[in-house]
């Protein structure tokens, strides 16, 4: 199986160009220090939850469907789970998505 990450590095074509410079660069602030995790490994915390979900969701049915005591609702209520945080991921692409085009085409 791939890196988490790779669930949304696969869905953004504009990222997967060999050789796009696009034009961001640090900038350091003095006397800022870092508290707390950075943006990139708040996204990767999300995206191994979502995928979390998801193996959870897709385990429970698995064990449902081989005959295991879980109960119907439960299954339901994990693939239901998994379904809403598909959805968000989605909307958090697409709005990734719009915002890196507002840029770019700010530059024009």
């Amino acid at each position: 199986m791939s890196t988490k990450i790779d669930l949304i590095a696969r869905s953004l074509p504009e990222f997967r160009q060999p050789g796009l410079d696009t034009g961001a660069r640090a900038i350091p602030l003095p006397g800022l220090e870092s508290e707390g995790p950075s943006f990139g490994d708040t996204l990767t915390q999300a995206l191994n939850g979502i995928s979390a979900t998801r193996d959870h969701a897709g385990d429970m049915t698995r064990r449902f469907a081989a005959g295991e005591d879980l109960e119907l609702h439960q299954v339901m209520a994990a693939q239901e789970e998994a379904g809403i945080a598909l959805d968000l991921l989605i909307e958090m692409r697409n709005k990734l998505i719009e915002s890196y085009r507002t840029l770019i085409s700010m530059q024009s």
